[in-house]
């Protein structure tokens, strides 16, 4: 599912956006990009949209500036730099050709130290952002959400339509079916036994059933409705709906014996994969 939540938030140690993006996945990814001074809260923000969004790509930006104060007071962590020029003056022994530059040296993550922002602070302030943009991408999921039920439920009613009309001429195929297995029967064993014809007739007509096929498609629509109107994370059960649908639907269509019947498991196989496409969406 897609969904996009921006918020700011600034303070005495300066200001946060956050900015978040999901869009459709089969399963739950995440991406971060995060300033150094919020490197340590990663783990923890990662959880919290884990618990919130179950499924989709996500990418979380989070931009932080400095107040001016703060940023007047940067100051060079010696012992991060010392380890750093050692292990550069090696590298220039190794390489004579190469060449660095100041600026890529203090660029470098640790060798700046800010002195001035409170860190306990800033990782409170960044938390409580991150969990007011998590709950405006999960209300404009649940937006998008509700349009996808609707869909979902319009062909879920189509489905039952073509369901219905298939039953309804179950009584009429069964018996213009029974008759021309007789006829044809009677053709070809002329002075055959009457009991063993009917015999191989209803054996026949049995193979050619279509009432269960029928029965658990409108059982698996009862449940997709069900999931639908549910509370908990629905599209893995979906899917799983979508493969019985479409099964019943095959057996439905290589059973018939009739052209209409035939057209309308062709029609149902066309909704459940339109229902199929959009329940790749859902979470």
């Amino acid at each position: 599912m897609t969904g996009f939540a921006r918020r700011e938030s600034s303070g005495p140690w300066g200001s946060l956006v956050c900015e978040l993006r999901s869009v459709n996945h089969r399963f739950l990814e995440t991406g971060f990009r995060l300033p150094e001074e919020l490197r340590a809260a990663e783990g923890d923000l990662r959880q919290r949209l884990a618990q919130a969004v179950r499924r989709g790509k996500c990418d979380c930006t989070l931009t932080y500036r400095p107040a001016q104060a703060a940023a007047a007071s940067l100051d060079v962590d010696t012992l991060a730099l010392e380890r750093l020029l050692s292990r550069l003056g090696e590298l220039s022994r190794a390489y004579p050709a190469g060449s660095v530059n100041l600026l890529d040296v203090l660029r470098w993550p640790g060798v700046l130290k800010d002195q001035g922002a409170a860190g306990e602070e800033l990782l409170a302030a960044a938390r409580s952002l991150f969990e007011a943009a998590v709950a405006d991408l999960r209300a404009a999921r649940e937006r998008e959400g509700e349009k996808l039920r609707e869909v979902l439920e319009q062909r879920c009613a189509a489905l039952e339509t073509l369901v219905k009309q298939v039953q309804g001429r179950l009584p009429e195929i069964q018996a213009r079916l029974s008759a021309r297995m007789r006829d044809r029967i009677k053709e070809l064993a002329a002075g055959a036994d009457p009991e063993r014809l009917e015999q191989e007739v209803a054996l026949l007509l049995q193979r050619l059933d279509v009432d269960e096929e029928l029965e658990r498609l409108t059982g698996h629509i009862t449940e997709v409705r069900r999931v639908l109107t549910g509370n908990e994370p629905a599209g893995r059960r979906l899917d799983f709906l979508m493969q019985e649908l479409n099964r019943e639907a095959n057996t439905l269509s290589s059973k018939s014996q009739d052209l209409e019947t035939t057209r309308c498991a062709v029609d149902m196989k066309v909704l459940i994969e339109q229902m199929r496409e959009q329940v790749q969406n859902a979470e």
